[in-house]
């Protein structure tokens, strides 16, 4: 690796997430560069030869990886089902890897991810992008300076109007094995930051259902945690409502913040603006949350800017990582933690009950 050349990166996959997500930020962030792309549909090879044309295209990732000494890091942008086995296989070829969420299908295969890590010396995290989100990052600032009290609730929902299920998609089968579903694709966000703003939870209740005509696999759960110091989080994930709910609503003793409207930066990457552009990250006033709380007695409810939105902060942090020693942005472990709950959200549902995650995450 080069101390002066850009990090040459490979993806590994270029549907929404290599296209949209990965690829994009990678070319944003100073110091990398897209140097390699496997892909298979010839609609998406097309494209990324478009988006890429510097880049060498592999039809097969494993044709990728063969070529890891013209590498310096690859990012598994597969299906949610190959992230364990593509994420091993990088690691073993000798590179640092960072692998979407979720991290895999199952606790046990993302432990045998970290260990792959740990026996090769090579850095692996997560691509928990929604710590970046413009909402997350201004809740975690209000907790900070303790603006809202002690916390008692903590609301979150990812809620999208998909009628009509896609057909053969893979995120809308129902086969375990392939991790489709919101609990998988959307829940993994929400419980991330519910993890992160108040730590491992004591216990997990769960409801799942498939409520579309034709739905394979979960299309409208709930999924609440209960945590050591009393705080609540309920967290919503559905593709049924054709009005949504408040992106975030924190209730606390103080005070209570609600914001509505999804994080800009997605449609951002779509239409094509990117990191460094200076709207990026940015919403209009408009859609800035409220705090409702009281001074000297009265009522006040204000608008809060929310904090810009910033996923080009992660790719930095790993640009840092692998240049200067310094920490990968998204610990493994934590997101194996993320997929424990997961296991164990989808074990109340099966059971209606609350049940308790294994200890310690």
């Amino acid at each position: 690796m080069s101390e002066s050349a850009d990090l040459r990166v490979g993806i590994i996959g270029y549907g929404l997430a290599g296209s949209v997500f990965h690829a994009p930020l990678v070319a944003s962030t100073p110091g990398m560069r897209v140097a390699a792309i496997s892909v298979g549909d010839p609609a998406h090879t097309a494209q990324a030869r478009r988006d890429f044309p510097q880049a060498t295209i592999y039809p097969t990732a494993q044709a990728l990886l063969a070529a890891a000494d013209t590498l310096d890091l690859v990012v598994v942008a597969a299906p949610n089902n190959a992230h364990s086995s593509l994420g091993i296989a990088a690691l073993e070829a000798g590179l640092p890897v960072v692998i979407d969420k979720p991290f895999a299908p199952s606790a046990a295969e993302a432990q045998q991810v970290i260990a792959a890590a740990q026996r090769t010396g090579n850095l692996l995290s997560v691509f928990q992008n929604r710590r970046w989100d413009n909402d997350f990052l201004t809740v975690r600032r209000l907790l900070q300076g303790q603006t809202l009290g002690r916390i008692a609730r903590f609301e979150s929902r990812f809620e999208r109007f998909r009628p009509t299920p896609k057909a053969n998609a893979w995120r809308e089968s129902g086969d375990p094995s392939l991790a489709g579903g919101l609990l998988f694709d959307l829940g993994a966000h929400l419980i991330d930051q519910a993890l992160q703003l108040f730590g491992w939870p004591d216990t997990v209740y769960a409801e799942q259902a498939h409520r579309r005509p034709g739905a394979q696999a979960d299309d409208d759960s709930f999924v609440a945690l209960q945590f050591p110091g009393g705080e609540v989080a309920h967290l919503w994930m559905s593709v049924i409502p054709r009005a949504t709910g408040p992106r975030m609503r924190v209730v606390g003793a103080v005070g209570v913040y609600e914001k509505y409207g999804l994080d800009p930066q997605e449609p951002q990457l779509i239409a094509g603006l990117r990191p460094g552009d200076a709207e990026y990250g940015r919403e209009p006033r408009e859609r800035w949350g409220t705090l409702s709380t009281e001074i000297d007695g009265l009522p006040v409810v204000a608008t809060v800017e929310s904090v810009p939105g910033s996923y080009q902060d992660y790719y930095a942090a790993v640009r840092d990582a692998l240049r200067e020693g310094k920490p990968m942005p998204v610990d493994p472990d934590e997101s194996l933690g993320v997929v424990r709950i997961i296991e164990a959200a989808r074990q109340s549902a099966q059971r209606g009950e609350v049940v308790r995650p294994p200890v310690g995450g």
